[in-house]
């Protein structure tokens, strides 16, 4: 299974070898709308074509443009664009051998914004609603059609009939018994009103809608194209996930029986339910499942399944447990499931059958990289990596036959471009040069890998990259230390502007996957529960002693920045190791773990990894001893707070209360926030205002 043709094609995409000085100029803030990046990568179900988009950043409206492009899958034609009327087209998928649908709007908005606000972007420059077309794309002069409107559902094997969720009617609220005075007073008010716990979502209106208010789902099926439907379950639930059997008899899916009981965490079970109505549960027993699908002949049903976390907080354990794939033998439902990666420690993500069905197909993040592994479907057998190399393949797409297959490829010294290769990673080549010029024109600093022992020996991975011009007789140079956010999150290979950016200013740029991070395993995945910021604080600041042990950084220029539990992260070194740094910028900062219980809209986190609520004593106890807050008094370095003023994931209160408590002790500090903006900062005019910010 292993391909050596793929290491080495994965290198054709690598930055300078060390000690070569990158070619072309350094790389400047107006860069950034220049460099775009490629997406909806997606190979064509015969396996000869590759569609894929390119979207490209518009400073004048602050809007993404994107352009349409197939491209043979064997490398032997150029990417073709596509376009209706000479303009633009989006939102490619094939729906027959080498048809493509696409979408008329190829003009979007840059970012989210609540209720406008500063960067809100124009609309659309091409206007108007978008409106859905087909081609054939092997008669380049044939005329596109008019796209008849997607059915919904899953269709069956066959393709005769759909599987769907379906919405049922709501009973109408019974009429109030008020007087004309107190109508009078209701039509008056101006405020908000509302009696749910989940009333906030990052990204939505404040308040969100009752989720208990909700319409139940039913799985119904209907003809094709037809409006007619006849119901089969009734659970009073919300299903996801339908998978059909091949035979076309049974419909697998997922659903929480609990959903509309707001003080219950999620916990999806797995239920079948036949053509003629009859239901089967699978499952009842604290995991949530997932990614549910049928072995090509039948046999048996796959299903993804982690910890729920109702169960971990019930069952008081120390750790979230692993995520794992499992199958379900249609004959014998109620036999124990095989556990497929049981002796496997990392984490499988979007499960495929092979056309065959002997194995499972599944991508997973391995520390630094992401790549392809499958799995034989029977028990025992070893998980087998298929792709290879220092990189990170994204976007992975396959034929019909799981012949072949499509992907992207990151990597440090290129934005990613398109790739394809065998089932079995044979065969690799790559399918643009959307970037050359890029690579050309612009001096991508070398990034290398970096390995060392935390303070309890722990081996922990980061990656540094090099100032533009670097000369070890010119240092020594300064130094930021990245924070990934998270924080079961990882960093790893990929073109990253904005560390491009304080490279091409003279920076060192140092970024790591501290205990926590995703990719490791489930002990390091797990590490820091119970102290936030102990164990993985001391992966940073040992990696920063390694750095600066090794390579000409100036000890006295050492910065820190991340956003989210990166901002965390940078709010915790400052006051833990406040003569380390000369500056930080802390993006949607949690200071005070007390204060975000309540206000933020993810509480799960403070009540298994902290062990509880705030009113419960463990849980107090360790949410004052991690609160950045509670040790403000020992920051001396000047930091740059950034905010999204409707951030709802960590409220602006956060950053602004250790903003005050710097200012209040005569630290220097400094506040800005984006107005309308949600917890993911965006908009390409906010994403420059605040790379500018950060380099002052």
């Amino acid at each position: 299974m292993k391909h050596m043709i793929i290491v080495v094609a994965a290198l054709l995409l690598a930055g300078p070898a060390s000690g070569q000085a990158p070619q072309g100029r350094p790389l400047v803030i107006e860069d950034y709308y220049r460099i775009g990046s490629i997406g909806d990568v997606q190979i064509s179900p015969d396996g000869a074509f590759v569609a894929y988009t390119v979207s490209t950043k518009i400073e004048d409206d602050n809007t993404n443009a994107i352009d349409t492009f197939v491209v043979s899958a064997n490398g032997s034609s150029a990417p073709r664009r596509i376009t209706h009327e000479r303009d633009s087209v989006a939102d490619p998928i094939w729906v027959g051998g080498r048809t493509l649908r696409y979408s008329t709007q190829a003009r979007v908005p840059s970012g989210i914004f609540v209720g406008g606000g500063n960067g809100a972007p124009a609309p659309p420059a091409n206007g108007g609603a978008a409106q859905m077309f087909q081609v054939t794309v092997d008669a380049p002069n044939a005329s596109p059609r008019k796209a008849s409107a997607t059915p919904p559902g899953v269709p069956s094997p066959d393709g005769k009939l759909v599987a769907l969720a379906s919405e049922q009617p709501q009973p109408a609220p019974a009429a109030g018994d008020e007087t004309a005075f107190e109508k009078r007073h209701e039509e008056r008010f101006k405020g908000r009103s509302f009696d749910w716990m989940r009333f906030q979502q990052d990204g939505r209106d404040y308040p969100v809608p009752d989720p208990r208010a909700r319409a139940a789902g039913e799985v119904s099926i209907g003809a094709a194209g037809s409006t007619q439907l006849k119901r089969l379950t009734n659970l009073g639930q919300r299903p996801t996930g339908l998978a059909w059997h091949p035979a076309g008899s049974t419909i697998a899916f997922a659903a929480d029986e609990d959903w509309r009981i707001e003080q219950t965490y999620e916990r999806p079970d797995i239920y079948t339910v036949t053509t003629e109505g009859d239901v089967r549960r699978l499952t009842n027993d604290g995991y949530a499942w997932g990614s549910l699908a049928y072995s090509p002949d039948g046999r048996f049903l796959l299903a993804e399944r982690t910890f729920g976390t109702g169960m971990i907080i019930e069952q008081k354990l120390n750790h979230g447990g692993s995520d794992d794939l499992l199958l379900w033998s249609v004959d014998a439902p109620a036999s124990e499931p095989v556990n497929l990666t049981a002796n496997w420690d990392l984490e499988p993500n979007q499960p495929r059958w092979s056309a065959d069905g002997t194995h499972v197909y599944f991508t997973a993040q391995k520390g630094g990289t992401i790549h392809l592994f499958r799995v034989a479907a029977r028990g025992g057998a070893a998980v087998e990596q298929v792709t290879l190399g220092d990189r990170r393949v994204n976007s992975i797409t396959f034929d019909r036959a799981m012949t072949r297959m499509a992907y992207t490829v990151g990597t440090y010294g290129s934005p990613s471009e398109v790739w394809t290769a065998r089932i079995d990673g044979s065969d690799e080549r790559r399918l643009t040069d959307v970037f050359a010029d890029v690579r050309r024109d612009i001096a991508i600093t070398r990034t290398e890998r970096l390995t060392w022992r935390s303070s309890d020996g722990t081996e922990i991975e980061g990656w540094l990259t090099y100032p533009q011009g670097f000369d070890r007789a010119n240092g020594p140079y300064p130094m930021v230390v990245f924070n990934h956010g998270g924080p079961h999150a990882a960093v790893g290979y990929g073109f990253n502007f904005k560390q491009q950016y304080f490279a091409a200013n003279g920076y060192f740029v140092f970024d790591t996957n501290f205990r926590s991070s995703t990719g490791y395993g489930d002990a390091f995945k797990w590490a820091t529960w119970g102290e936030w910021g102990t164990k993985d604080g001391d992966d940073v600041m040992s990696g920063v002693d390694h750095v600066i042990a090794n390579h000409p950084v100036d000890a006295s220029k050492v910065a820190t920045m991340g956003h989210s539990y990166g901002g965390f992260m940078t709010n915790w070194l400052i006051t833990r190791y406040p003569e380390r740094f000369a500056a930080a910028a802390a993006g949607a900062p949690i200071s005070n773990w007390i204060s975000d219980y309540g206000t933020a809209d993810i509480y799960r986190t403070k009540e298994t990894e902290f062990f509880g609520p705030p009113w419960e004593a463990e849980g107090l106890k360790r949410m004052i001893a991690q609160s950045p807050l509670m040790h403000a008094g020992k920051v001396r370095t000047p930091t740059l707070f950034i905010q999204g003023e409707a951030d709802q994931r960590v409220p602006s209160e956060e950053a602004e209360q250790m903003y005050f408590a710097l200012r209040r002790q005569g630290v220097p500090a400094k506040m800005i926030q984006y107005a309308g903006q949600p917890h993911g900062i965006s908009g390409h005019w906010n994403n420059v205002h605040r790379m500018l910010n950060e380099l002052k």
